[in-house]
């Protein structure tokens, strides 16, 4: 059997991918023959992150936006489908973190994580969806967390976003499904990144004693799942959450 993946010429639009999992899943799908839209609020780092991927202005394209704000939104992907005439696969990887308990968290700590992370989400697939009915076909995989599945005291507003991602994610599936259009989400667990590489040793240690296969995940291992799902291979897969944690959560 060939699971060779069949990417090429699609256009791809990956969110916060400036750096991290959104950075790797960009090159990953350019590796694979597609035509990326690389989005992030800031448009130095973009640059920088377009020029490590590598390629031309052609197949390579960076737009500077806030996810959160819906007319910046519309205004950005109306862009991208004049400059690369469709859409075949989204990605909604942008994301942030503003920890802290409840009863100390601020509203506009709770509203930036939900307006970001999941409102993001609602934006960037409402400028999506028109296009990709018309094509008669699309791909639409939501990056969520497995904290959006079991929680985390001290983040109740990531969670909280995080889960609304999946509730968001099997409804549209249901919408969106007779038109040849897959909604899925990729629920990352613990993914070595810039922040984790300043825990200590315990900490670590406390990590693997709830991970099954001992070992944090990389941001490859999410890439490896979002190829897949973008894919044709993925064509009978939809409202599903995938969870990429090294069995923490089963």
């Amino acid at each position: 059997m060939n699971l060779k993946l069949n990417l090429k010429n699609k256009v791809a639009v990956v969110t916060g991918s400036s750096r991290g999992i959104g950075k790797t899943i960009a090159n990953g799908l350019f590796h694979n023959d597609c035509k990326i839209a690389l989005i992030s609020r800031n448009y130095d780092d973009l640059l920088k992150a377009k020029n490590e991927i590598g390629g031309d202005n052609e197949s390579i394209k960076i737009y500077s936006c806030d996810i959160s704000d819906f007319n910046e939104v519309q205004n950005v992907f109306k862009k991208i489908i004049e400059e690369f005439r469709t859409i075949d696969i989204l990605i909604n990887n942008a994301g942030l973190t503003k920890d802290n308990l409840l009863l100390r968290i601020k509203e506009q700590d709770w509203d930036r994580v939900v307006d970001v992370n999941l409102k993001g989400c609602f934006n960037t697939i409402k400028a999506v969806t028109k296009q990709m009915i018309r094509n008669k076909s699309g791909r639409i995989i939501n990056i969520s967390s497995v904290i959006g599945q079991i929680g985390n005291a001290g983040q109740v507003n990531y969670a909280a976003s995080k889960a609304g991602i999946l509730g968001l994610t099997k409804s549209l599936a249901k919408e969106l499904g007779s038109r040849n259009i897959t909604v899925n989400a990729v629920a990352p667990g613990y993914i070595e990144t810039d922040m984790t590489d300043n825990l200590s040793e315990d900490i670590r240690n406390e990590l693997y004693q709830k991970i099954p296969l001992n070992r944090l995940g990389s941001s490859k291992d999410v890439t490896n799942l979002v190829l897949f799902l973008s894919s044709d291979k993925a064509s009978y897969i939809t409202g599903q959450v995938m969870n990429v944690d090294g069995g923490m959560v089963m």
